[in-house]
């Protein structure tokens, strides 16, 4: 029993060279030309030689890729009566000539008889013996010619031959017997003999045409010229050669051509690749990775069973073995066994694809093997295996980050390798993207956090990895202080302190109502009004800001009483002040009255009308200023039974501390009101950026920032607007100090 071939792992994105047209290389030794282009399977060959010389790689012979459709066939082997690059396109000249480099022979023997004595130069000569397994050697061809159409039936008359020397199954022997000739004749190929029938402009020979005018003006042999792929200016259809031998016998084969007549105007006989054969049956596995892998519910792997051309007029069934770990039907779907081809058909394909079931089982194995018996009684084995995974390696390339300063967001990258790609990114964050963006490390002013990213390729494969951002930063703000300043006077104070210093620190100050100073590069800044200042601090690689609020030392709080605070129309109500820290005050007394001055303790107004008056007193202490407002209702007796409901002020109080340690104690902070409709409450950091921010019958603030996050224990600044039952807005504004959060 004889192994004559294995198994061959083909891509199945394999893309020829040239692809649209054709592309020819001549840098192979004539073995290679025979065993790796022409060759297929059932012939062994030996003593390969090219015009005598065995390492003759010159430019009469090479190998052709052709990704158009001008001819059936995409590679082979190609020889020519002149240098073999001429074939290719465009069809540009009415005849050319690529001079041929020596050792080129002339006069050949076996083509001088077939050209009908014209005489035969730039002999290309290809011989090799060859052994058969099968009792039928065929290939396919074609041959096309520069002398078309205008030298048929002239002084030239290009030639070429394949022959055959040894024992003939028939009888005797083959003695180089030329296979090239008209199908079912004896008429050996040449441009006078396979044409369209039209003798050319040139032509001088009287009726030449005439030697078989049924296969002269066939046209299923004479396609004409090619088109713009080929230089050729005519070309035959594909012709199939083939002979009988006898098995393990040895056979001598000469494959010669050559300018009949003269030296130009080049021919050239094409070969097709791998078709040198007999009649085996040959397995070959493509897969999509160009290996001998497949993936569960991602790739497949095709099994191409090929035969001959020269046996494709028969059915042939094909039986295989199938074994390996993986079960057929169960870990890829159930292959069909036998494999049939029908008359014609010189090619099946059955796919085998792995079925996806979520088992961890990954390396399981499939092997195939072809079993063919020759004419001969040679059983010829072709065999091979695939290996099913059920995992992709998927490669994350990430930078981890290291910033030296506190930004808004710090950039972030991956890129993914393996196979099957594109690849989609997915990070922990819900970001998408092979990019994303990410806020600095905090709280502190160094540390690292950990990012995920996932990379899933188009299979649904997926790897993940980690993307670390590390803050370096030294410089930093350790706290602020504040001293309040008197409401009529900047008596107020800031001062900044801070840390980690690159080199030396510059200090800049910013405040309301002054100019930003040109000259104060210093942690403290004194001589100020009331509200809000903004600290930064630059060194030599980072900037740090913070601010302060100075408060009002000692404001003036307006208060007082009505007596009495209702009654009919005409009533005389007295006023009492009971501000305190107030030097001056207006009243308005809601009525048409007003009165202002420094001591206005008891004021009288009267109110003739009904109505509800709500009597506004302003205290004053310099700049500072505060407002009470004193309800007044002004009615005519009710009746007894149903008395008019009296509507009391609007009462509030702030408190200052929370501790939202959730212990149910103090872990809120609110505005504490009675008889208002509304309270808006706004709470800041100390930046000055709103964190809270809401509105309703008692909005409360848990202690933290508007990303739901708690924010750091210190002193918090507030503002609110409450609306009273008597339609009056009071406001506010002050400190609240969160602990223990």
């Amino acid at each position: 029993m004889k192994k004559l071939f294995t198994i061959v792992f083909l891509s199945v994105g394999f893309v020829l060279s040239g692809f649209g047209q054709l592309s020819v290389t001549s840098n192979m030794t004539p073995q290679q030309y025979v065993e790796n282009v022409l060759l297929g399977p059932g012939v062994t060959v030996s003593n390969v030689t090219f015009n005598g010389n065995a390492n003759y790689t010159g430019n009469q012979i090479g190998q052709f890729n052709y990704g158009g459709s001008q001819i059936p066939f995409g590679q082979g082997l190609i020889m020519g009566s002149g240098g073999v690059a001429g074939i290719a396109g465009p069809n540009n000249a009415g005849g050319s000539t690529v001079a041929v480099t020596a050792p080129s022979q002339s006069n050949d023997p076996q083509l001088n008889v077939i050209g009908g004595g014209f005489g035969t130069f730039d002999v290309g000569t290809l011989e090799f013996d060859f052994v058969p397994s099968g009792s039928t050697v065929g290939f396919n061809f074609l041959f096309g010619s520069e002398e078309y159409n205008e030298y048929v039936c002239g002084t030239v008359n290009d030639v070429f031959g394949f022959f055959v020397t040894g024992p003939n199954p028939a009888g005797g022997s083959y003695t180089n017997t030329n296979l090239a000739v008209v199908p079912g004749t004896s008429i050996p190929i040449t441009i006078n003999t396979v044409n369209n029938g039209t003798v050319g402009t040139n032509g001088t020979i009287a009726n030449c045409n005439s030697v078989d005018p049924n296969w002269q003006s066939n046209t299923v042999y004479f396609a004409g010229a090619p088109g713009a792929d080929f230089q050729a200016d005519g070309m035959t259809q594909m012709i199939t050669i083939q002979f009988d031998v006898e098995c393990n016998q040895t056979y001598h084969f000469k494959f010669a051509i050559g300018d009949g007549g003269d030296t130009v105007f080049d021919s050239w006989v094409l070969l097709q690749s791998g078709s040198f054969s007999a009649e085996v049956v040959e397995v070959a596995v493509a897969t999509v990775t160009g290996d001998t892998t497949v993936y569960e519910g991602c790739t497949s792997a095709d099994f191409v069973f090929t035969r001959p051309t020269i046996s494709s007029t028969d059915t042939l069934h094909v039986n295989y073995t199938l074994t390996g770990t993986a079960t057929n039907g169960v870990d890829f779907n159930m292959l069909p066994n036998p494999v049939t081809f029908l008359p014609g058909e010189d090619t099946v394909v059955m796919t085998l694809d792995p079925i996806a079931d979520g088992i961890s089982d990954n390396f399981e194995t499939v092997t195939i093997t072809a079993t063919t018996i020759t004419d001969c009684g040679d059983t010829i084995i072709s065999s091979g295996t695939l290996t099913i995974l059920d995992s992709i390696p998927i490669d994350i390339d990430e930078t981890d980050t290291t910033v030296l300063c506190v930004n808004d967001s710090v950039q972030v990258s991956a890129s993914a390798t393996g196979l099957f790609g594109p690849f989609t990114y997915s990070w922990s964050d819900g970001q998408a993207g092979d990019t994303a963006y990410f806020p600095t490390v905090t709280p502190g002013p160094t540390g690292s956090i950990d990012y995920y990213v996932t990379a899933t390729n188009s299979c649904g494969y997926s790897n993940v990895d980690t993307v670390t951002i590390t803050l370096n930063q030294t410089l930093q703000i350790d706290s602020t202080v504040a001293f309040p300043s008197a409401c009529n006077e900047q008596t107020g104070a800031v001062i900044g302190y801070g840390s980690g210093f690159t080199g030396t620190p510059y200090y800049n100050w910013s405040g309301p109502g002054q100019d930003s100073p040109n000259d104060i590069d210093a942690s403290v800044w004194q001589n100020l009004s009331p509200g809000w200042y903004y600290f930064t601090i630059t060194d030599d690689v980072c900037t740090v800001n913070d601010s302060a609020f100075v408060d009002i030392q000692d404001p003036p709080t307006a208060s007082g009483t009505a007596n009495p605070s209702q009654g009919p129309p005409g009533t005389t109500v007295t006023f009492t002040n009971t501000s305190q820290g107030a030097n001056s005050f207006d009243w308005n007394f809601m009525n048409g009255q007003t009165a202002n001055g420094v001591d206005m303790s008891n004021q009288v107004s009267n109110y003739p009308d009904e109505g509800v008056y709500n009597v506004q007193l302003i205290a004053y202490n310099g700049a500072c200023t505060d407002t009470a407002y004193i309800t007044v209702i002004i009615t005519t007796t009710p009746p007894p039974v149903d008395p008019e409901p009296v509507i009391p002020p609007t009462v509030i109080h702030v408190p200052n501390v929370i501790t939202p340690n959730n212990d149910n104690s103090n872990d809120l902070f609110f505005i504490e009101t009675a008889n208002a409709t509304e309270v808006e409450l706004t709470i800041l950091n100390r930046w000055g950026n709103v964190i809270y921010d809401s509105s309703g019958p008692n909005p409360a603030w848990d202690g933290k920032n508007d990303a739901g996050i708690k924010v750091d224990d210190g002193t918090y600044f507030f503002k609110y607007v409450v609306k009273g039952a008597h339609g009056e807005e009071l406001t506010g504004h002050g400190f609240v100090q969160v602990i223990g959060n």
